[in-house]
């Protein structure tokens, strides 16, 4: 295993670089991502990926850390603990960050029961990444990202997520694309709105099913709204006026599985 010399100096061209790609923009320009943390380093390598760097704090390990740093085959730069601690973006670091080139999703076949989740213009990192551990638990076909929202390929949505992002086809999508792959696979659409007048669990959710979620704020885009079924989640009276997005993911996305069970039982 090739060890560079380890960096100590916060001004160091290296360390600048891993700064700035924390932002969006900058990992856009190099088309690249930042993977931080062993476990999902682990399962981006598990998805097929391959870091083109990896920088490491030994002080830092975790004891999951240590593991994964043993597997890696790529050079290892060593950084210093305070200079690890300029380029994370976590609180308490486990000593491992990689670059890895951003991933050029191609969306597979859908199976004859494939489930997809559209998700339009989320911008919290915190709830798409929840969606995506999610849909990878319960067996999602595929995710669909659109609008202008959280980047499902950044730090923070990867650390949501516990690297389940790269256990499934996450793919970043226009508009007009999604409608044409959609269409053209023979999806029927579901848009979750707290209006609808059909209750989730009454709606139809067998064969190819395309799960519509939008803001918590704003909701679906009234294009979208005009879906196969629209359906809502009910809520008793109370002080809450919707459910987190990410919850009604989950609802959504396990009653599809339940009808299925049910169907094939």
């Amino acid at each position: 295993m090739t060890r560079a010399p380890i960096i100590t100096s916060l001004q160091n061209p290296q360390i600048k670089r891993l700064v700035r790609l924390k932002t969006r923009r900058a990992r856009d320009e190099e088309g690249v991502i930042l993977i931080e943390g062993a476990r999902e380093l682990f399962r981006a390598i598990g998805g097929g990926l391959v870091p083109a760097e990896v920088y490491h704090c030994p002080e830092l390990y975790s004891p999951e850390a240590h593991e994964v740093a043993d597997t890696l085959s790529a050079p290892l730069t060593e950084l210093s603990r305070p200079a690890f601690e300029k380029v994370s973006g976590r609180e308490n670091p486990d000593g491992l960050l990689a670059v890895v080139s951003a991933p050029r999703v191609r969306l597979p076949e859908p199976g004859p029961e494939a489930v997809v989740v559209v998700l339009h213009g989320l911008e919290k990192p915190g709830n798409v990444g929840a969606i995506l551990r999610t849909a990878d638990a319960s067996g999602a076909a595929g995710v669909l990202v659109l609008g202008r929202g959280a980047d499902p390929y950044g730090p923070n949505v990867i650390r949501a997520s516990q690297g389940s992002v790269f256990a499934l086809p996450v793919a970043v999508m226009t508009e007009e694309e999604a409608q044409t792959w959609l269409s053209a696979h023979g999806f029927t659409t579901v848009a979750c709105t707290p209006d609808a007048p059909r209750v989730y669990w009454d709606a139809p959710l067998r064969g190819r099913v395309a799960l519509l979620l939008g803001t918590e704020h704003e909701g679906l885009p009234a294009a979208w709204r005009q879906s196969d079924h629209s359906v809502r989640i009910p809520m008793h009276a109370g002080g809450a006026d919707s459910l987190n997005v990410a919850t009604a993911a989950a609802l959504m996305l396990y009653e599809c599985q339940r009808q299925r069970r049910s169907s094939a039982s």
